[in-house]
């Protein structure tokens, strides 16, 4: 891929014969629902990947891989935007401590010139549901970026200066347009430059995330997979500025399962009214309907009950979760390879879950 297609990828951040592989499962029932879909991520060219299944009280959680050892539920890969939703949960839980309103306008400080509508302003509320008008990404972010690593060079007064270039493609709340600057932008509202520590403190803790974070520890990088693209090693994502939207955050399936299950059982978790808040019906596009909670995306599952999920990636790795809370039933996926915006290891998850809800 040369180096202005590859730039231009970077906000993505779904009857070929088996191939051979060596898996690790175990779970009865669900092992034989679930080893198809792991061959099927294989023949799409993931050099490995792992799946975890919530049902009901059962968890199953399976690896398989072209060569080597089968990844697990504790092996590390790159979580890309499903990180959103944490940032929108931090929101959340802001929104429940009255420090902060979903109709909150947007605000920076001194030296950071937010763009703002013709009617008004940019809300908090905007950002989750990705109707702020703002672009995918700052007008100069790409200008001086590492092709395999786009957000590494990137600083705050990068962001300054980039907002000041910046204008917006919609009105405020008039319509979607995913965006990553605009959930970094949440990130930074929220704690600014401290949106990590913010995330691990007011998300993670709280739901035992441990191997959920942007920091590296030794321990995670022992078990950690390495990304790959076109069939080649590449560097992982790094980001101090905009991480709020995900794109430097690691997780395990193990972790996500733990963060799955709180939606399916909100009752159960430390942070019950953030996650119902999240989940809560927020923003639909007028041109095309698509519904929206906070961070999290509304779907229809083949008999018309709602799927609420999200999807993330990198330039080394895939990942894709979605849950139906009325049927207690989640998928958790992740592959250690880019996905372009086919998003074909999406599809997989998305009919592993109509799958099991139908059985």
């Amino acid at each position: 891929m040369d180096r202005r297609r590859l730039l231009g990828t970077a906000a993505a951040a779904a009857g070929v014969a088996l191939l051979p592989a060596k898996a690790m499962a175990a779970g009865g029932g669900l092992a034989a629902q679930v080893r198809p879909y792991l061959d099927r991520a294989l023949a799409a060219g993931a050099p490995s990947a792992v799946f975890g299944v919530i049902r009901g009280d059962r968890r199953y959680v399976a690896g398989a891989s072209q060569e080597g050892l089968a990844p697990d539920g504790r092996t590390v890969f790159q979580l890309g935007s499903i990180g959103k939703t944490l940032t929108a949960t931090a929101l959340a839980r802001a929104v429940g401590a009255g420090t902060v309103r979903l109709d909150t306008p947007l605000s920076l400080p001194s030296g950071f010139t937010v763009p703002r509508g013709k009617t008004r302003r940019i809300t908090l509320r905007d950002l989750a549901t990705h109707s702020s008008g703002l672009p995918t990404l700052p007008a100069n972010l790409l200008a001086e970026a590492d092709p395999y690593n786009p957000y590494a060079h990137y600083t705050l007064e990068d962001l300054a200066a980039g907002l000041r270039q910046t204008p917006l493609d919609n009105e405020p709340g008039s319509a979607y347009a995913y965006s990553n600057l605009g959930f970094g932008l949440l990130g930074q509202a929220l704690a600014f430059n401290g949106v990590d520590s913010m995330l691990q403190r007011r998300v993670a803790a709280p739901l035992d995330l441990w191997d959920t974070t942007t920091a590296l520890r030794p321990d995670m990088a022992s078990r950690k997979a390495a990304g790959h693209m076109g069939g080649e090693a590449v560097p992982d994502w790094r980001d101090g500025v905009l991480s709020g939207a995900g794109t430097s955050m690691y997780s395990t399936v193990d972790d996500m399962l733990r963060y799955l299950d709180a939606q399916l059982r909100p009752e159960r978790s430390p942070l019950r009214n953030a996650i119902e808040l999240t989940q809560r019906h927020h923003f639909t596009d007028p041109a095309t309907g698509r519904r929206l909670g906070l961070g999290w995306h509304f779907g229809a599952l083949s008999d018309g009950r709602t799927m609420t999920w999200h999807n993330g990636g990198t330039y080394g790795f895939s990942t894709c979760a979605a849950f139906d809370r009325e049927n207690g039933t989640a998928v958790m996926m992740m592959v250690n390879t880019y996905s372009d915006i086919a998003r074909p290891f999406d599809t997989l998850v998305f009919s592993l879950l109509d799958e099991l809800v139908g059985s």
